[in-house]
């Protein structure tokens, strides 16, 4: 099992080339990848994306990405002449129509814009780049993965916990469910006799109002369903296989119909404090499935 949130970094550095990918997720019911990757190096999104699309399922991914080219060849300045000389028949043609006096001086025109530039990424090869950026979003998804894995080892252990609580309520509910129409004959046997003060109570009527009730507060189909959901949720939570944070999703909702369905048939205590007990584990179960992959 992993969760959604955790954080991974790693660094390539190769032939002077050095990239840098961080990764950063957090909870959401679905995969949204938000790159923040310099401009000049935005063809290699397209790689982030589908690398990390083969690797994760749900969450929300912030992926940072740092780049510097320590070689030889990147650090050299290239002069824009045509540029440059542009510049200068600007400034000529100014002086002349205008009467304004002096020219560019050389340190005026290293400070010009785009008149002298550093060599930078936009002239390395793309496909090496690719490969270079493809290495270390591979990387870091494996440190995210790892610290995933290790909260959502945390999480597994924390459900099993909660659906252990579950179970022991529904057996305690279980229980006491036949006394619950014992319960309600003797009851209801009580306000008759109460009611007719002396005259003698037709069991008959007695019997079939109480099997009446007994029908209404019937909740073996219930909890039967119930066992059922738990048993598979649990299995779910122990299966390897990933993600499974949609499939606990909808055990968990299934566990929440049974359970308010008993709740609306309790006329009992007991039973009502145990549908209650359930109910409140499972908001806790809800919680933590919500930081599932």
């Amino acid at each position: 099992m992993r969760s959604m949130t955790g954080y991974g970094k790693q660094t390539i550095l190769d032939g002077g080339r050095e990239v840098t990918v961080e990764l950063k997720s957090v909870n959401n019911r679905y995969l949204d990848i938000n790159c923040r990757i310099p401009k000049f190096l935005s063809r290699a999104e397209d790689v982030v994306r589908r690398t990390l699309k083969g690797l994760l399922a749900r969450g929300s991914v912030d992926v940072y990405f740092y780049y510097e080219n320590r070689a030889e060849a990147a650090k050299r300045l290239e002069v824009n002449l045509p540029l440059a000389g542009e510049y200068l028949a600007a400034a000529k043609v100014l002086a002349d129509e205008l009467g304004a006096e002096g020219t560019f001086s050389v340190a005026e025109l290293i400070r010009t814009p785009d008149v002298i530039r550093a060599r930078d990424a936009e002239a390395e090869d793309g496909e090496a780049l690719d490969a270079l950026v493809k290495r270390a979003v591979e990387g870091a998804a494996a440190a995210l993965t790892a610290m995933r894995e290790t909260e959502g080892a945390g999480i597994a252990e924390d459900l099993k916990r909660l659906t252990g609580r579950i179970e022991r309520l529904l057996k305690k509910a279980e229980t006491r469910a036949p006394g619950v129409v014992t319960a309600y004959r003797a009851k209801l046997a009580e306000r008759i006799a109460e009611l007719l003060d002396g005259i003698e109570l037709d069991q008959v009527r007695l019997l079939n109002e109480t099997a009446f009730m007994a029908d209404k507060l019937d909740i073996n189909e219930e909890i039967s369903r119930l066992r059922s959901h738990l048993t598979q949720f649990y299995d779910c939570i122990e299966n390897s296989e990933e993600p499974k944070g949609r499939k606990l999703d909808f055990l968990s909702q299934e566990m929440n119909r049974e359970i308010n369905t008993m709740g609306s048939k309790s006329n009992d205590r007991e039973l009502t404090e145990c549908v209650i007990g359930m109910k409140n584990e499972l908001e806790k179960i809800k919680e933590q499935i919500r930081n599932v992959e």
